[in-house]
This record gives structure tokens, C-alpha cells and sequence, in this order.
């Protein structure tokens, strides 16, 4: 038993924890660092309303602007709220199941769907950003005539974030599965 002991009294990490948490932080990391679009989309938001209700003058720019930096925001944010575990999750029953029954869903889930739907999906989203890039696209509906190409690509990325997270997920379940609990 003191063998299995670190020197600061506690159980030593396992592998698989170490994994997790090294997943996690990137999850933490880049849900962090998406938070801070949400300064630029207030500070545009802002510079139109003084703009269009203090001087009569609209910008053309301003809700363009604004839906690709909160769409941004939000698509971005998702692999850091799959971490924290802050998706809406309807468990009637689920709650009501032992640790390890959770845990066997939980991964069949991510295994069935969850995994098979977003390599689908990153491929397509991979294909819809390239075919943008390409094209230099821009949104022919604003007089503003924004580039949206950089848009298109925060797709692909926010898939990849999602399935490192999803691994992570999985990792977590496999950990609830040996040891009966979530930890």
C-alpha cells in the first residue's frame, strides 16, 4: 500500500487520467481563448449603436462583423463546454443507472455516433472551407462585402476540437467502466 503511494501521500495519476487531463487542457485552452471574442463583438456592437444613435451614421461592417465573431465564439466554445460537462443532457433514467452503466452508454454513444458523425462531418466541413478559400468568397449580400472564408474554417476546427474532446470523453468512460464511479 505505501508502495503505491506519491511522495505527497496521494495515489499516483494513472496513465489514463494523465491522457485525460492532458486532452482536457486543450478543450480548457482554446475554450479560453475563443472567450475573448466576445470583446471585439461587444466593442462592434457598441461602436454601432453610438454610430447609428449618436451621429446618424450606420456602419456597414457592424452585424457582419458581429455574427461571425459570436458564430465564432460559439462553434469554438463547444469542445469546452463537452468538457465541463455543460451540454443539455435529458437523463430521466440515466441519473438513476449505476456509475459504471452511465459509463458503458456514455462510451457506446461516442463510439456509435458520436465518433462516425463527425468524421463525416469534418470531412464535408474540410471540403466547405476549401471550396471558400478558393474561391475567396465573400458575402456578396453585404454592401460591406466581407471575406468569410476564415468563417467557413472555424467548422473544421471546432470539429477537430470536439472530437479531441470526445476522445477525452471516452477515456473518462473507460476510467468509470474499470473503476465503477465516475472520477
Amino acid at each position: 500500500m505505501a508502495d503505491s503511494l506519491n511522495a505527497s501521500g496521494a495515489a499516483p495519476e494513472s496513465r489514463l487520467r494523465t491522457w485525460i487531463v492532458r486532452i482536457e487542457s486543450i478543450s480548457t485552452w482554446s475554450g479560453k481563448l475563443c472567450a475573448w471574442l466576445i470583446v471585439p463583438m461587444i466593442g462592434a456592437l457598441v461602436y454601432e449603436v453610438f454610430a447609428r444613435y449618436g451621429f446618424d451614421a450606420p456602419t456597414m461592417w457592424a452585424y457582419d462583423m458581429t455574427f461571425m465573431l459570436y458564430g465564432s465564439h460559439f462553434m469554438l466554445g463547444a469542445a469546452y463546454t463537452l468538457a465541463k460537462g455543460a451540454h443539455i443532457r435529458t437523463d430521466f433514467l440515466y441519473r438513476l443507472w449505476p456509475d459504471r452503466v452511465q459509463a458503458i452508454v456514455d462510451l457506446t454513444i461516442y463510439l456509435v455516433f458520436f465518433f462516425p458523425s463527425f468524421f463525416f462531418f469534418l470531412w464535408v466541413s474540410i471540403e466547405f472551407a476549401a471550396k471558400s478559400w478558393e474561391q475567396s468568397e465573400l458575402i456578396i449580400t453585404s454592401p460591406w462585402l466581407p471575406i468569410v472564408y476564415p468563417f467557413k474554417t472555424v467548422i473544421p476546427v471546432t470539429v477537430i476540437l470536439l472530437m479531441i474532446q470526445g476522445a477525452s470523453e471516452s477515456l473518462k468512460c473507460i476510467e468509470a467502466i474499470k473503476q465503477g464511479e465516475w472520477t
